[in-house]
């Protein structure tokens, strides 16, 4: 399915998430929804932005018996998204006692960007051997809905959720949507950091120029410039982390 920029663009004043966005969402959402609960999935999806967004920060304390108030729903469905949230290291479940957004572990950010690193590299060797028109059509799709929302500096984490879609894209061209379901699993506390970070209008730019010519290598056919782009845009130093936890030692461990 193709998003549609030119229909769909944002509003004037950027005050609202259109259609094609709404759409854009929906669709990663669905990634990690299939074969499960509709209530399941939506509290898992909805809880788990909460956690990646901060707005449920690293430490708080989540009440089973308030959430299912929250949510309008029974035990069945809150356990099981609960349980995946786990299983995604976002949260830790303690038995007849407590649950509790979990901290983040910068020994967990370095391997979740080995392993971002090593899968993204083979879906671009993938995507730039055998190129498909339609995906890079998608990618250009989402790269012109990030610089409409880059202009508005309070709508950082659409452009942080765009960004996301960009790389989901790719996975699914190269068909293995379910290799970004995995990777998405396990970079729950790296996603927390990029919440962290204060994007420069320099800064998004950068990222926007990194996916232009991500994309270009692609289409090129050239699988060692695909292999170089996707690298230089994934690459983050070791000590990556280390100024954030420096400022917010509290969501660490």
């Amino acid at each position: 399915m193709r998003l549609n920029a030119d229909n769909h663009g944002t509003d004037k004043n950027l005050g609202m998430q259109t259609p094609t966005m709404t759409l854009a969402f929906d669709m990663m959402r669905q990634e990690t929804s299939i074969g499960r609960p509709m209530a399941s999935s939506r509290i898992y999806n909805d809880l788990r932005q909460r956690i990646l967004s901060l707005d449920l920060p690293p430490g708080t304390a989540l009440t089973r018996a308030d959430l299912a108030r929250e949510y309008d729903v029974s035990q069945t469905p809150l356990r099981d998204a609960m349980q995946r949230l786990e299983q995604d290291g976002l949260i830790r479940i303690y038995p007849q006692s407590k649950t509790l957004v979990t901290r983040i572990n910068l020994d967990q950010i370095r391997e979740a960007l080995f392993l971002r690193q090593a899968l993204e590299t083979e879906v671009a060797m993938k995507l730039a051997t055998t190129p498909s028109p339609a995906t890079m059509d998608r990618l250009r799709e989402v790269i012109a809905m990030q610089r409409l929302v880059a202009a508005d500096n309070t709508k950082l984490r659409r452009f942080q959720e765009l960004d996301e879609y960009f790389h989901y894209v790719m996975f699914e061209g190269a068909g293995h949507p379910n290799l970004h379901a995995l990777l998405r699993s396990q970079t729950g506390d790296m996603d927390r950091v990029r919440r962290l970070q204060t994007h420069s209008e320099e800064r998004l730019g950068l990222i926007l120029q990194g996916h232009e010519r991500i994309v270009a290598a692609i289409e090129s056919g050239v699988v060692e410039a695909a292999i170089r782009e996707i690298r230089f845009h994934t690459h983050k130093p070791d000590d990556w982390a280390d100024e954030y936890r420096a400022l917010h030692e509290d969501y660490f461990i």
